[in-house]
């Protein structure tokens, strides 16, 4: 049997099952939850590449892809297709230069907004506006834009595999917007240090206060005591010492502020398969701290 990508027909195969592999976390439907990284997507799927995509979300969602890296301007993987050793991928995407990222710079200083989105490690709405007024722009505008490669016998460029490592993208972006910014050769750290240069009043600065040495002595931290009733005091620790304690109304919190772990190769997401861990750990803890034996706890 063979298959038409638009371009031509190709006999079709069967990909060998891949072990460990990278699977999407989406299981029907569109790529990516955030703007950006249906952004991402959207202008992937612009470039009318054809049937191709389709079979790369099929290997994205079927965790035949075994590995991505990404790197300043660059994206290495290792994809599973029907051969037995995995094909080699690699992604070049055009950096910008320093004089690019520093007008850059200029431009999202100017709005409060942008660096305080970026410092809670969101990605601005208007960001992509933002990159057109400094001449420049956060997603590749045509296909030639990305220059890509992979190791399989297919002769179209990109081939399924590299389809497959694009979606991969896309959901990876949506846990980590700012690798979005790696691509094109800048860490989120490295932007707002420049924001923070361009913002910066022009001039010496404010003289620096003089400290005097008792000043300085003063400040030096003291040790703790090695004895609890010094730190408390003759009575001990407080009776209400811990407040009022309960278990958390939102399971796994910090987890879920924290996000997925990268690249993740569950069938379900890192959140859902600890969140009843959290629960019974929840429990256990309150059983423990009020003196109580936890059910199903083993010694």
């Amino acid at each position: 049997m063979a298959w038409w990508d638009g371009f031509g027909y190709y006999p079709r195969s069967r990909p060998r099952a891949a072990r460990g592999g990278i699977k999407a976390q989406s299981k029907g439907g569109t790529f990516g939850k955030s703007w950006w990284a249906r952004r991402w997507i959207e202008v992937l799927e612009s470039f009318n590449i054809g049937a191709r995509l389709g079979r790369g979300r099929s290997y994205a969602r079927r965790g035949q892809v075994l590995s991505v890296t990404i790197g300043k301007g660059s994206v290495s993987a290792q994809v599973q297709g029907s051969r037995p050793k995995p094909y080699q991928i690699r992604i070049q995407v055009e950096t910008l230069s320093k004089q690019a990222w520093k007008k850059l710079a200029g431009v999202l200083g100017k709005q409060a907004l942008f660096a305080a989105k970026l410092l809670a490690g969101e990605m601005p709405e208007g960001i992509e506006e933002a990159f057109r007024t400094a001449g420049l722009s956060l997603f590749p505008s045509k296909s030639k834009d990305l220059q890509t490669e992979c190791s399989c016998p297919d002769w179209s460029n990109p081939c399924k595999h590299i389809a497959a490592v694009y979606y991969l993208l896309g959901e990876e972006f949506d846990r980590d917007p700012f690798l979005l910014f790696r691509l094109r050769g800048m860490e989120r750290h490295e932007l707002i240090g420049l924001m923070g240069a361009a913002a910066a009043p022009r001039g010496r600065g404010a003289p620096k206060k003089e400290i005097r040495a008792e000043e300085e002595s003063e400040s030096q931290p003291v040790p703790l005591p090695q004895a609890p009733d010094p730190f408390w005091g003759t009575d001990g620790p407080p009776e209400d010492l811990c407040g009022e304690v309960q278990i958390p109304q939102a399971t796994a919190a910090v987890l879920k502020r924290l996000g997925n772990f990268p690249f993740w190769r569950g069938e379900e997401s890192l959140v859902e398969i600890l969140g009843s861990t959290y629960r019974d750990a929840a429990v256990a803890g309150m059983d423990a701290f009020l003196g109580e034996q936890a059910v199903g706890m083993v010694a």
